[in-house]
């Protein structure tokens, strides 16, 4: 009981200092540029025919002039009509272009070796990232430019679901959550990970560690070259707000959910110690509360859980301010009750000794 009693003590308080920093100590950047400078976009695409376009006509709505935008999509062995639907958007788009990769390069694989590729043929100082599965907000490119001074080597923005359905909108919840515990350690200049589907990497930075064929390999490559980067003694800045908010879709079916989180948690085994921390206290919750039933009334426990769902409840409700989005009530409950089974499921199946699949491949 003692035990169980200190856990709850450091949970909330730091769950409370969490929430606290969220509201008073939101850090804002302003551009450190006079000119917009011209930026390469660095897509890799592979079977994408349902979510290319979406992806591209995003892009080309970006609030940025044209002439200044690189676009370099990377063909990754599709077998679907992926390459005629980008070269047929492209076509009297000069600035934009197809690259079908065909070969590997250093200690690639995947999505990896694509990117590793098309950063030899990009032409800019300012690599952004994202997938053929997202759009992009039409303010991006600035708004994410806004944040990256001469020390500054790597900028992330935030990304969520899209969808009509009621799983696809607790992901989306999901999402922004963790997203708003990473910008809140971010925020107090504590580095914890970087999204390869919202990112921008500074050229300089990015061959200061050899590029992704010059680190080593990682199906969660976007963490890897985050690491490697820093290392290197470089910045990072994450940017949470509306104009970095890009749009995912879901995954098409529930098995391709699970290889991706546990394509995730994979990379999460990298994240430092204090985020090891708060993600294990977030994690052991109802195991240390459920045995704590038998030392003590229904009445604490429940107190203990509404306690928990208050300050949980208030984080998501300002992460969802922050980027002009609302939910009703009765989501945040529905959203505890999707944590907990979820947590569980994808718990016993990371564990389970499988591969993991994405796109097709075996990791």
């Amino acid at each position: 009981m003692i035990v169980s009693v200190i856990y709850f003590i450091v949970y909330f308080s730091i769950f409370l200092g969490l929430v606290y920093l969220l509201f008073y100590n939101r850090k804002s950047y302003t551009s450190a540029f006079t000119k917009q400078p011209r930026i390469s976009i660095l897509i890799a695409a592979r079977n994408e025919e349902h979510s290319i376009l979406r992806c591209l006509t995003a892009i080309e709505a970006l609030n940025y002039p044209k002439d200044k935008i690189e676009v370099l999509i990377g063909n990754d062995a599709s077998t679907d009509n992926t390459l005629a639907i980008v070269s047929n958007f492209i076509k009297d788009k000069p600035n934009y272009r197809c690259i079908t990769i065909t070969q590997t390069i250093g200690n690639t694989r995947g999505k990896a070796n694509v990117l590793a590729q098309l950063a030899h043929h990009a032409t800019t100082d300012y690599f952004f990232y994202t997938d053929a599965d997202i759009a992009v907000p039409k303010n991006w490119v600035q708004t994410m430019l806004s944040a990256l001074d001469e020390k500054v080597g790597v900028v992330t923005g935030i990304t969520t679901i899209t969808g009509k359905h009621f799983f696809h909108k607790m992901q989306a919840l999901d999402w922004l959550y963790a997203l708003g515990l990473i910008q809140v350690v971010a925020d107090v200049k504590l580095p914890v990970t970087t999204m390869g589907n919202n990112m921008l990497l500074r050229r300089q930075a990015y061959e200061s560690v050899g590029g992704f064929e010059g680190i080593k390999f990682s199906i969660t490559e976007d963490i890897a070259i985050f690491n490697e980067i820093l290392s290197k003694g470089w910045e990072f800045r994450n940017i949470y707000n509306r104009d970095t908010l890009a749009l995912s879709l879901p995954a098409g079916t529930f098995w391709q959910y699970m290889y991706q989180r546990k394509r995730w948690m994979s990379g999460s085994m990298h994240l430092p110690w204090y985020m090891a921390i708060i993600f294990i206290l977030h994690s052991a919750y109802y195991p240390v509360l459920i045995p704590f039933w038998v030392h003590t009334s229904v009445a604490i426990m429940l107190g203990i859980f509404v306690l928990k769902l208050i300050f949980q409840s208030i984080f998501v409700r300002e992460c969802l301010r922050r980027v002009n989005m609302t939910v009703p009530w009765y989501y945040y409950i529905l959203f505890e009750l999707y944590l907990v089974v979820s947590s569980v499921i994808l718990i016993i199946f990371f564990f389970i000794p499988v591969k993991t699949v994405w796109k097709g491949r075996r990791y």
